[in-house]
């Protein structure tokens, strides 16, 4: 059992991440903005007003826990999403240092996978405008900041290309892993659910099979 703080539990990948740790038994704690929108109650759940980004507060919060878990996003229809994103994960990861965690395990984006030897998800020019902001900020954190980092012990959990945007999906616990190269199917398809996804971020925390790298999975 591990004493977890988990950034942005109210959210799509965020609230899988709360309940399938809830289920297995952690001890979370939950720092949101809008505590309203955390709508499961649990014995092991405690849920905390706070802003994750400011550092000091954050080093308060998970001081003595075993670990954080990111799932921050300033907003998909957050015109400053990308700028945000810069500024406030790296305080996001001061944060934890302070705090004295071993592991920080953070909800990565799909973009700089490569989909082809030589080329990122990110440049091929498939996806869509509205989606750049966030996945090139969260891609240009992983490549320019986290990659250097070596005072705690990190991982950049990447998702398939295309993570349960098609609604909820099912909770299968079956994933296949990998690093930096895109995962496909059979059918050439790249998908996880929301649910397995949180699945194999779960098994990360109690398994610490990856230290201060990327992996990515899919079906």
């Amino acid at each position: 059992m591990k004493n977890v703080v988990l950034i942005g539990a109210s959210g799509f990948v965020g609230s899988a991440l709360l309940e399938e740790a809830l289920q297995r038994g952690h001890n979370v704690t939950a720092v949101v903005l809008n505590p309203e929108k955390i709508s499961i109650s649990a014995p092991n759940l405690t849920v905390v007003k706070a802003d994750a980004t400011c550092p000091d507060t954050l080093a308060q919060i998970a001081k003595g826990k075993d670990a954080v878990i990111s799932a921050y996003n300033p907003g998909w229809g957050n015109p400053r999403q990308y700028e945000e994103t810069l500024e406030n994960y790296p305080k996001i990861v001061e944060g934890a240092k302070r705090a004295g965690v071993k592991r920080l395990l953070i909800v990565g984006g799909a973009g700089t996978l490569f989909v082809k030897p030589g080329l990122r998800l990110v440049d091929t020019g498939t996806l869509p405008a509205e989606w750049l902001p966030g996945v090139k900020s969260l891609g240009e954190f992983y490549l320019n900041t986290l990659l250097h980092e070596r005072d705690i012990d990190w991982v950049f959990f990447s998702p398939a290309g295309n993570l349960g945007n098609m609604g909820k999906g099912v909770r299968t616990g079956k994933y296949r892993l990998g690093v930096d190269d895109m995962l496909f199917d059979e059918k050439g398809e790249s998908f996880i659910s929301v649910e397995d996804y949180a699945v194999a971020m779960i098994d990360e925390l109690e398994q610490e099979n990856h230290h201060y790298m990327r992996f990515t999975a899919a079906y």
